[in-house]
């Protein structure tokens, strides 16, 4: 029943990063039908979703503590659905943008207890290649975004028939899960935990911590930066159809990305048998290289020499997160995983997922008119966050297992 729970969140994970890339995807004809400037959609692929999906990610996550994890899943996977579906009978950017607050606030429920779910069903030896695989979503999410959505939204004539069948899909996936995935036997009984600012405190009192969390935020900020804007560069940039460059973009990343996450997942459960710090120092040298190969990407002459690239660069970025996720997993006691895992996702949202995309439209319109000539240096400025988080990560992993049994002692728990 692991794996098959696997399959079904990697799923379920899949839908809910095709709804983000659909954004993405189909940007240009949402700015034109309605209006909009870059800062805006910008404001739609950011802020708008991520800003209260942060905010709901906690309460949630000390549910998930306490309570039956499959439940929170299978609900939140509703309510996001719903308001995909909704998003599609959007009649003005502010509408569509509420839409994206209540998709927000579902996703929010996604994360945190998956992760959790996931560590009380798999070993320890075992888990690398566990997050690897529902890392895949990820990817998978990027090509039903950048590649089926403009295909479904030709089909339907617009692109509100995208957003109109990826609700649809959701809705009947959230029933699936309810009904078939059982929730595993917890090795403590679930109970208040400690309030949440203490949690808060003492994890950022961990070196170990504090730099994998600052890591992973100002890493991911590099990352989503590129990835929300990339497929809008390429059509820019190069003169195609947005079609045309979103199913290029999210079949080039897509499947390179899903590969590295799996080899990613392979090595790092290898690695980690003879050092614990290698998921880490994994993370912080492969987002170094991937930072390197999407600044190439950005400013390649080409449509041909960026598709190259990208491949490159989609198997170099596809799993630093899965050492990083993976590793944090390692260092926190059960009792408190669901929560602290909130907590870093928070900070990890407000500066890649609120503040990324929204900061890339906001330089482009500051630079220029919203062309290629704007957007180039723009995503540069971005991207290159992706260094010192590289070098944060890195510091991180010398400090691992002092974590894993500092915080152990003090929440009173086995690690």
């Amino acid at each position: 029943m692991a794996w098959y729970a696997l399959v079904l969140l990697t799923v379920m994970y899949s839908l809910s990063y095709a709804d983000r890339y659909l954004v993405a995807s189909l940007g240009d004809p949402i700015k034109a039908e309605f209006g909009l400037s870059d800062s805006f959609l910008g404001l739609l692929m950011g802020p708008a979703f991520a800003l209260l999906f942060a905010v709901s990610a906690i309460p949630i996550a000390r549910l998930a503590d306490r309570m039956k994890r499959v439940t929170i899943l299978a609900a939140g996977c509703f309510i996001w659905s719903l308001f995909t579906l909704l998003s599609g009978v959007s009649t003005s950017g502010w509408m569509l943008a509420v839409m994206r607050i209540g998709v927000g606030i579902g996703e929010a429920s996604f994360v945190a207890p998956a992760y959790s779910l996931l560590t009380d069903r798999f070993p320890a030896a075992r888990r690398g290649l566990a997050f690897g695989i529902l890392a895949l979503g990820i990817y998978l999410g990027q090509v039903g975004g950048y590649a089926g959505g403009p295909a479904v939204a030709h089909l339907a004539g617009d692109w509100r028939g995208a957003f109109i069948a990826l609700g649809a899909g959701g809705v009947l996936l959230s029933g699936l899960v309810l009904a078939t995935i059982a929730e595993p036997q917890r090795t403590h009984v679930p109970r208040m935990g400690p309030q949440l600012r203490l949690i808060a405190r003492v994890l950022w009192r961990e070196p170990a911590y504090r730099l994998a969390n600052l890591g992973m935020a100002f890493g991911s900020f590099s990352g989503m930066a590129f990835g929300m804007w990339g497929a809008t560069l390429f059509a820019r940039a190069f003169a195609v159809p947005v079609a045309e460059a979103s199913a290029r973009f999210g079949l080039t990343f897509g499947p390179a990305g899903f590969a590295g996450a799996l080899l990613f997942g392979v090595l790092s459960d290898r690695l980690v048998r003879r050092d614990p710090r290698w998921p880490l120092r994994l993370a912080g040298l492969s987002l170094t290289a991937a930072t390197l190969a999407i600044l190439a990407v950005s400013w390649a002459p080409d449509i041909g020499t960026a598709t190259v690239l990208a491949l490159f660069a989609g198997l170099l970025g596809g799993g630093w997160s899965v050492g990083v996720l993976t590793a944090l997993q390692t260092m926190l006691p059960q009792t408190v995983r669901a929560t602290a895992t909130a907590l870093f996702t928070f900070v990890t949202t407000i500066v890649a997922m609120v503040c990324g995309p929204f900061v890339v439209g906001l330089l482009s319109d500051l630079f220029g008119t919203g062309d290629a000539a704007s957007l180039r240096p723009a995503l540069s400025l971005c991207i290159i966050a992706g260094f010192p988080a590289a070098v944060a990560l890195w510091r991180a992993s010398a400090s691992i297992e002092a974590a894993r049994t500092g915080l152990a002692d003090h929440f009173d728990t086995r690690p």
